[in-house]
């Protein structure tokens, strides 16, 4: 089944360029102009890939992005005009996946997507995977699910990507860039600062302090690592 693409940008040529660009490549795309509209979309289509224009008329991109994953887990790829650090933060903070500061190329968008929905999902054989564990947390490989105890924690697809590296590999210290090309791909460029706002949100769903972390602990001038012992 061809991927599901919705496009949300109040530049209209723009998305007609990033439309062409992604049926080019097999995605089914829709289009929307500004918050409301994308959020009936998302409901409507249900899509894979959402990318978000930050600075949307009627309902803002972080907006929207936080009321879309209320009903999704889509990946989620902030657009934005403006360079300042704070923009793109205030976007990953809201559930990004990634972002891209304009003007950029098509093709670099394409390869971001791309890279995310290499990311494994569901797997489709009979055998199931083996759950992976930091301490009370587990991470149900197959459903993406995570539960501390018996209590279920909603994370975005990012979000868990980086727990499974961490619990998949609890001896090892991460550095950012090692996370980004485990996660984002080789390919990545952009802000390392990425992974620390997604560690951020991390702590934040999963009750962790950073002070005293059972889940994911920081490595002084390294990076991170699981907060297995």
């Amino acid at each position: 089944m061809a991927h599901r693409a919705l496009v949300v940008d109040d530049e209209v040529p723009l998305t007609r360029i990033l439309s062409a660009y992604l049926r080019r490549d097999g995605f089914e795309v829709t289009l929307a102009h500004d918050g409301p509209a994308a959020l009936a979309e998302a409901r409507r289509q249900e899509p894979d890939v959402v990318v978000l224009d930050l600075g949307l008329p009627l309902l803002d991109g972080v907006e929207v992005c936080r009321r879309l994953r209320e009903l999704s887990d889509c990946y989620v790829i902030m657009l934005t005009a403006r360079a300042e650090e704070h923009d793109a933060i205030a976007g990953l903070a809201a559930g990004a996946d990634d972002y891209l500061t304009k003007p950029f190329s098509p093709k670099l968008l394409l390869a971001r997507i791309q890279a995310m929905l290499r990311r494994p999902r569901a797997r489709r054989d009979t055998r199931p995977a083996e759950p992976l564990r930091i301490g009370e947390l587990t991470l149900g490989v197959e459903a993406r699910d995570v539960r501390i105890g018996d209590r279920r924690v909603d994370v975005t697809p990012t979000e868990f990507a980086i727990l499974a590296a961490l619990a998949a590999a609890p001896h090892h210290a991460f550095t950012r860039r090692e996370l980004i090309d485990e996660i984002w791909g080789a390919n990545w460029v952009g802000d390392e600062q990425v992974v620390d706002v997604h560690i951020g949100n991390l702590r934040k769903r999963l009750g962790d302090d950073a002070h005293a972390p059972r889940f994911v602990r920081t490595v002084r001038g390294v990076g991170y690592r699981s907060g297995a012992d």
